[in-house]
């Protein structure tokens, strides 16, 4: 069983906190998220909608270089705006979850949903492309390949918002099958992320992002607290998302986990169901209260107080656990494509083995991570 631990992440430790901390957060994350939407505007990531004179124009008579280093720096900023979007959005989102006794409840049940689709929408186009990466990366690992510095622009040249895609496979040091997975892999999410930005493109331009966008602007002046905010101490609440967390942390296989290979979750492994995999629902689980519990942290605590190193490591090993789970399903349905290659499938299976491996580490290291004693300071 997982122990509990109460250190300088406790929600339930240090002075009382009132709802008037809850509204100093919440407004300040409202001002994050219209300052993002205002430079991804600005640096043409907007709509028709957008203000006018928002978007700079490129000067005349300007070098083919300069006009490519521009649009570079542009797209750069446009990531940074679009990430610095979904950071605020899901910050919002979970703090009304966890403390939504203390907000009037009609307007935090209309907006939460809302900003929990906001953020789903803007996080696909990097989703599909950091996986296209790391399965990339991986064929050229299992192949003794030299490794692919993904900064590298492929053979397709930038994606759809300017920005540079992962490189395919040097061609020359892989096998055809490899080659050709990687090929196959490269259309597929490439098409995926492509169609993920036109998705989040129209979703910024559409009349449900703007009436979220408008209640967010709200937010940043006035929050809805209840009448009884203002003397209900926040730690009860925090404290029962910290106990969520740990009781969800209790019921995962962590006895299985101690051990860096779970034969058991290669069970599935040839299955012709492409339902996610049946082991990983609880660790997304998981990652997502971990998730809840640092933001009730941030609310009761403040951003700049500095989180216990234990949590910050496990955290990064449920990001390592989601993203090769998702990068093993990718595999496997790429391996279930039509009449390719028995060479390609066979790769795509070796590909799909390595990254339900990468689960196991994840896994592990988790495991490792939060049964970790925390020594305090005499």
């Amino acid at each position: 069983m997982a122990q509990r631990h109460h250190d300088v992440t406790d929600p339930a430790a240090g002075p009382v906190t009132t709802g008037e901390a809850l509204a100093g957060y919440l407004r300040g994350q409202a001002t994050e998220f219209l300052r993002a939407l205002r430079l991804h505007r600005e640096t043409g990531g907007g709509t028709s909608h957008a203000p006018a004179g928002s978007t700079a124009a490129g000067a005349p008579g300007g070098t083919t270089t300069a006009t490519a280093a521009g649009a570079s720096s542009g797209a750069t900023a446009r990531v940074d705006a679009a990430r610095a979007l979904r950071r605020s959005a899901r910050r919002i989102s979970g703090s009304l979850h966890t403390f939504r006794p203390l907000l009037e409840p009609e307007w935090s049940e209309g907006i939460r949903p809302e900003l929990a689709w906001l953020s789903g929408t803007l996080a696909l186009e990097h989703a599909y492309g950091a996986r296209l990466e790391r399965l990339l990366l991986a064929l050229n690992r299992l192949s003794g390949a030299a490794p692919v510095p993904p900064q590298l622009v492929g053979p397709g040249g930038p994606s759809a918002d300017g920005t540079a895609r992962p490189a395919a496979p040097d061609r020359g040091n892989l096998t055809v099958g490899a080659a050709k997975a990687g090929a196959l892999l490269d259309r597929q999410l490439t098409l995926a992320r492509t169609r993920a930005h036109s998705t989040a493109l129209q979703a910024l331009g559409s009349s449900r992002f703007h009436a979220v966008a408008d209640k967010v602007a709200v937010l940043a002046s006035e929050v809805p607290l209840t009448s009884a905010a203002a003397a209900t101490d926040l730690r009860a609440l925090a404290r029962a998302a910290e106990e969520r967390l740990a009781d969800a942390v209790t019921a995962l296989p962590l006895v299985t986990a101690g051990s860096p290979y779970n034969a058991e979750a290669l069970i599935h492994g040839l299955s012709p169901d492409p339902a996610p995999h049946p082991q990983d629902a609880p660790w997304h689980q998981v990652r997502l209260l971990l998730r809840l519990h640092r933001y009730a942290c941030e609310v009761v605590h403040g951003r700049g107080t500095p989180l216990d190193v234990r949590l910050l490591t496990a955290g990064e090993a449920l990001d390592r656990h989601r993203d090769a789970s998702e990068a093993s399903s990718a595999a496997a349905q790429a391996a279930r494509t039509p009449r390719i290659a028995p060479a390609t499938a066979y790769a795509l299976g070796v590909l799909h083995a390595d990254q339900r491996h990468e689960v196991e580490a994840a896994r592990y290291a988790f495991q490792r991570s939060w049964q970790k004693q925390t020594i305090g300071a005499p």
